[in-house]
Protein backbone atom coordinates (compact mmCIF):
# COMPACT_ATOMS: atom_id res chain seq x y z
CA UNK A 1 0.00 0.00 0.00
CA UNK A 2 1.26 3.15 -0.85
CA UNK A 3 -1.82 5.57 0.18
CA UNK A 4 -2.45 6.59 3.75
CA UNK A 5 -6.31 5.33 4.99
CA UNK A 6 -7.47 7.90 2.70
CA UNK A 7 -6.35 7.46 -0.08
CA UNK A 8 -3.80 10.10 -0.31
CA UNK A 9 -0.16 9.04 -1.47
CA UNK A 10 2.00 7.84 1.83
CA UNK A 11 5.06 9.79 2.36
CA UNK A 12 8.47 8.88 1.64
CA UNK A 13 9.72 7.98 5.43
CA UNK A 14 6.29 6.45 6.34
CA UNK A 15 6.36 4.00 3.33
CA UNK A 16 9.93 2.79 4.29
CA UNK A 17 8.09 2.52 8.01
CA UNK A 18 5.73 0.29 6.93
CA UNK A 19 7.96 -2.16 4.50
CA UNK A 20 10.02 -1.98 8.28
CA UNK A 21 6.91 -3.17 9.71
CA UNK A 22 5.85 -5.58 6.92
CA UNK A 23 10.01 -7.43 6.95
CA UNK A 24 10.20 -7.38 10.61
CA UNK A 25 7.08 -8.98 10.81
CA UNK A 26 7.64 -11.93 8.06
CA UNK A 27 11.03 -12.49 10.67
CA UNK A 28 9.42 -12.24 13.55
CA UNK A 29 6.32 -14.29 12.85
CA UNK A 30 8.42 -17.08 10.92
CA UNK A 31 10.89 -17.52 14.19
CA UNK A 32 8.17 -16.44 17.19
CA UNK A 33 4.52 -17.34 15.99
CA UNK A 34 1.57 -15.62 15.14
CA UNK A 35 1.50 -14.92 19.11
CA UNK A 36 4.75 -13.01 19.48
CA UNK A 37 3.76 -9.76 20.68
CA UNK A 38 3.64 -7.21 18.36
CA UNK A 39 6.00 -4.75 19.84
CA UNK A 40 8.40 -7.35 19.13
CA UNK A 41 7.82 -6.82 15.62
CA UNK A 42 7.73 -2.95 16.00
CA UNK A 43 11.25 -3.39 17.87
CA UNK A 44 12.94 -5.19 15.30
CA UNK A 45 12.01 -2.96 12.47
CA UNK A 46 13.19 0.02 14.57
CA UNK A 47 9.73 2.34 15.03
CA UNK A 48 7.79 2.41 17.85
CA UNK A 49 4.62 0.95 18.57
CA UNK A 50 2.79 3.86 17.59
CA UNK A 51 4.20 4.03 14.33
CA UNK A 52 3.04 0.37 13.97
CA UNK A 53 -0.51 0.76 15.33
CA UNK A 54 -0.83 4.11 12.90
CA UNK A 55 -0.45 1.31 9.98
CA UNK A 56 -1.39 -1.75 11.35
CA UNK A 57 -4.44 -1.10 13.61
CA UNK A 58 -5.12 -5.21 14.26
CA UNK A 59 -2.79 -8.12 14.39
CA UNK A 60 -4.83 -9.32 11.36
CA UNK A 61 -4.40 -6.26 9.39
CA UNK A 62 -0.75 -6.73 9.63
CA UNK A 63 -1.20 -10.59 9.16
CA UNK A 64 -3.05 -10.11 5.80
CA UNK A 65 -0.49 -6.92 4.32
CA UNK A 66 2.35 -9.46 5.13
CA UNK A 67 0.64 -11.82 3.43
CA UNK A 68 -0.60 -9.87 0.32
CA UNK A 69 3.32 -7.89 0.41
CA UNK A 70 4.47 -11.69 0.37
CA UNK A 71 2.90 -12.46 -2.62
CA UNK A 72 3.25 -9.26 -4.70
CA UNK A 73 6.88 -9.72 -3.69
CA UNK A 74 6.91 -13.38 -4.98
CA UNK A 75 4.99 -12.05 -8.58
CA UNK A 76 6.90 -9.76 -8.76
CA UNK A 77 10.49 -12.05 -8.60
CA UNK A 78 9.29 -13.77 -12.07
CA UNK A 79 10.18 -10.99 -14.38
CA UNK A 80 12.57 -10.40 -13.07
CA UNK A 81 14.29 -13.62 -12.91
CA UNK A 82 13.81 -13.96 -16.39
CA UNK A 83 15.64 -10.97 -16.88
CA UNK A 84 18.81 -12.47 -15.34
CA UNK A 85 18.82 -15.93 -16.09
CA UNK A 86 17.60 -18.26 -18.59
CA UNK A 87 14.18 -19.02 -18.97
CA UNK A 88 14.39 -22.94 -17.49
CA UNK A 89 17.04 -21.15 -14.67
CA UNK A 90 14.40 -18.93 -13.69
CA UNK A 91 11.83 -21.09 -13.45
CA UNK A 92 13.35 -23.38 -11.26
CA UNK A 93 14.65 -20.38 -9.18
CA UNK A 94 11.43 -19.24 -8.93
CA UNK A 95 10.16 -22.54 -7.75
CA UNK A 96 12.20 -22.01 -4.44
CA UNK A 97 11.14 -18.50 -3.68
CA UNK A 98 7.50 -20.17 -3.90
CA UNK A 99 8.19 -22.72 -1.30
CA UNK A 100 9.68 -19.81 0.95
CA UNK A 101 6.70 -17.84 0.51
CA UNK A 102 4.38 -20.76 1.10
CA UNK A 103 6.89 -21.52 4.37
CA UNK A 104 5.99 -18.17 5.64
CA UNK A 105 1.81 -18.40 4.72
CA UNK A 106 1.93 -21.83 6.32
CA UNK A 107 3.27 -19.93 9.66
CA UNK A 108 0.51 -17.50 9.25
CA UNK A 109 -2.08 -19.90 8.34
CA UNK A 110 -4.44 -19.94 11.11
CA UNK A 111 -4.73 -16.18 11.59
CA UNK A 112 -5.34 -16.10 7.86
CA UNK A 113 -8.01 -18.94 7.81
CA UNK A 114 -9.47 -16.13 10.96
CA UNK A 115 -9.35 -13.36 8.42
CA UNK A 116 -11.37 -15.73 5.48
CA UNK A 117 -13.72 -16.44 8.07
CA UNK A 118 -14.49 -13.01 8.47
CA UNK A 119 -15.43 -12.58 4.43
CA UNK A 120 -12.38 -10.81 3.44
CA UNK A 121 -10.47 -13.94 1.88
CA UNK A 122 -6.83 -12.72 0.56
CA UNK A 123 -6.38 -15.73 -1.25
CA UNK A 124 -8.52 -15.33 -4.45
CA UNK A 125 -6.64 -12.37 -6.01
CA UNK A 126 -3.28 -14.33 -4.64
CA UNK A 127 -4.33 -16.94 -6.63
CA UNK A 128 -4.79 -15.46 -9.52
CA UNK A 129 -1.37 -13.81 -9.29
CA UNK A 130 0.26 -16.59 -8.55
CA UNK A 131 -0.82 -18.06 -11.45
CA UNK A 132 -0.04 -15.01 -13.60
CA UNK A 133 3.59 -15.56 -12.83
CA UNK A 134 3.44 -18.84 -13.52
CA UNK A 135 2.02 -18.28 -17.02
CA UNK A 136 4.34 -15.57 -17.50
CA UNK A 137 7.78 -18.27 -16.58
CA UNK A 138 6.23 -21.05 -18.65
CA UNK A 139 5.71 -18.67 -21.45
CA UNK A 140 9.29 -17.62 -21.78
CA UNK A 141 9.90 -21.64 -21.70
CA UNK A 142 7.87 -23.20 -24.23
CA UNK A 143 8.98 -19.53 -26.56
CA UNK A 144 12.92 -20.93 -25.82
CA UNK A 145 11.70 -24.42 -26.38
CA UNK A 146 12.45 -25.49 -22.77
CA UNK A 147 9.20 -27.38 -21.57
CA UNK A 148 6.34 -29.38 -22.85
CA UNK A 149 3.57 -27.15 -23.62
CA UNK A 150 0.65 -30.14 -22.82
CA UNK A 151 0.56 -28.71 -19.28
CA UNK A 152 -0.60 -25.07 -18.77
CA UNK A 153 0.07 -22.69 -15.90
CA UNK A 154 -3.02 -24.38 -13.64
CA UNK A 155 -1.29 -27.41 -13.73
CA UNK A 156 1.77 -26.35 -12.41
CA UNK A 157 0.91 -24.01 -9.86
CA UNK A 158 -1.82 -27.02 -8.23
CA UNK A 159 1.54 -28.97 -8.50
CA UNK A 160 3.48 -26.55 -6.82
CA UNK A 161 0.89 -26.34 -3.91
CA UNK A 162 0.76 -29.49 -3.22
CA UNK A 163 4.65 -30.07 -3.26
CA UNK A 164 4.79 -27.04 -0.98
CA UNK A 165 1.89 -28.13 1.67
CA UNK A 166 2.92 -31.49 2.16
CA UNK A 167 6.75 -30.28 2.42
CA UNK A 168 6.07 -27.73 4.72
CA UNK A 169 8.90 -26.98 7.24
CA UNK A 170 12.28 -26.00 7.14
CA UNK A 171 12.80 -30.09 8.43
CA UNK A 172 11.07 -31.36 5.17
CA UNK A 173 12.78 -28.77 2.64
CA UNK A 174 15.14 -31.01 1.05
CA UNK A 175 12.35 -33.07 0.40
CA UNK A 176 9.73 -30.31 -1.12
CA UNK A 177 13.40 -29.30 -3.65
CA UNK A 178 13.93 -32.75 -4.70
CA UNK A 179 10.17 -33.06 -5.75
CA UNK A 180 9.96 -29.77 -7.54
CA UNK A 181 13.39 -31.09 -9.45
CA UNK A 182 11.14 -33.85 -10.39
CA UNK A 183 8.64 -31.99 -11.51
CA UNK A 184 10.51 -29.42 -13.26
CA UNK A 185 12.60 -32.05 -14.83
CA UNK A 186 9.23 -33.85 -16.14
CA UNK A 187 7.70 -30.85 -17.57
CA UNK A 188 11.24 -30.43 -19.72
CA UNK A 189 11.24 -31.18 -23.03
CA UNK A 190 13.51 -33.86 -23.75
CA UNK A 191 16.10 -33.98 -27.23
Amino acid sequence: MTEDGAGRPLRADARRNREKILAAAVRVFTTQGLDAHLDRVAKEAGVGSATLYRNFPTREALVEAVYRDEVARLCAAAPALLAEQPPMEALRSWTRLFLDYVTTKYGMIDALRAIAATGESPYGHSRELVRAAVATLMEACAAAGAIRTDIGPADLAAALEGIALTSAGADRRPQAERLLDLTLDGLAVRP
